[in-house]
């Protein structure tokens, strides 16, 4: 298996996975969208409420403000050992909201306020609701662990896509330099130069082949393939966590995913004997 970073940033990856199957690479996106654990608000307590909208409407929308998480310092509610419905110090935080209208504003992310100043939106200026004169809401929010296979708002990633390396062969003494086949092309993938045609972007390819359904030699001069154990992927984080640590614990989730199902063989293979 090798991996090579074509782009990269704290929340932004573009990479190529080679020599893997297509299972194995699904496995990671998977594990990417629906395994890796991120902070989200899940429970709120309404003290007081005089605006617009309903306590169901703004506490789905706090639930939906991506959090700053910190994997190192708490666990996911179910596997802590307090078993309570509201957590403990180890598998939640606490966020308040208390603010009252002077005049017409807007509540934003920012003006919630966590105990732990780790845990914080990925952005300020999230707006949560508007407030008119003399209006008041006041809340307590439980943010905690969680997992995306249970709620959308607990996955990591906005983006996490892959697709094959694309595979684009012209051959040069069957192509007579048209030109129709660059013309085709979306991507901007071909380009003429010196009268042939060439391919200059050739990772840019989507595999739509209107390169070869607009080239009017029979056959085709130009040729769109794939390798089918190499994968561009594209990850973009929510900013709850750096697009490395997303991975990273991706990777881990399936190495104990396959230690324990080895287990679970080998225990299966000695009873049996």
């Amino acid at each position: 298996m090798e991996v090579k970073i074509l782009e990269y940033n704290e929340n932004y990856v573009k990479f190529i996975l080679s020599g893997v199957s297509t299972a194995f690479a699904n496995a990671i996106r998977r594990a990417m969208i629906s395994e890796v654990p991120s902070m989200a608000i899940e429970d709120v307590f309404f003290y007081e409420n005089t605006s617009v909208l309903d306590d169901e409407v703004i506490a789905h929308r706090l639930g939906l403000i991506p959090l700053k998480t910190d994997l190192d310092s708490y666990v996911p509610a179910d596997e802590c050992d307090c078993k309570s419905e509201l957590g403990c110090p180890k598998c939640r935080v606490i966020a308040v909201l208390d603010v009252k209208a002077e005049d017409r504003m807007t509540v934003y992310s920012g003006d919630l306020k966590f105990e732990d100043p780790n845990i914080r939106p990925v952005s300020d200026r999230i707006p949560i609701v508007k407030l008119e004169k003399d209006h008041k809401i006041k809340l307590e929010a439980y943010a905690r662990l969680g997992r995306g296979k249970d709620h959308a708002k607990w996955q990591p990633v906005s983006v996490c896509a892959y697709k094959y390396v694309p595979i684009v062969k012209v051959e040069a003494k069957r192509c007579d330099g048209c030109g129709e086949c660059v013309e085709a092309c979306p991507k901007r993938v071909l380009e003429i130069s010196n009268g042939k045609v060439k391919v200059v972007k050739q990772l840019e390819c989507t595999l739509c082949k209107e390169c070869v359904k607009a080239c009017p030699v029979e056959p085709p001069a130009i040729d769109v393939s794939w390798d089918e154990r190499s994968f561009i992927f594209q990850v973009e984080s929510t900013g709850c966590l750096p697009v490395s640590r997303i991975i990273v614990e991706a990777a881990k989730i399936i190495e104990k995913k396959a230690s324990d199902f080895a287990r679970l063989v080998k225990a299966v293979g000695e009873v049996k004997a």
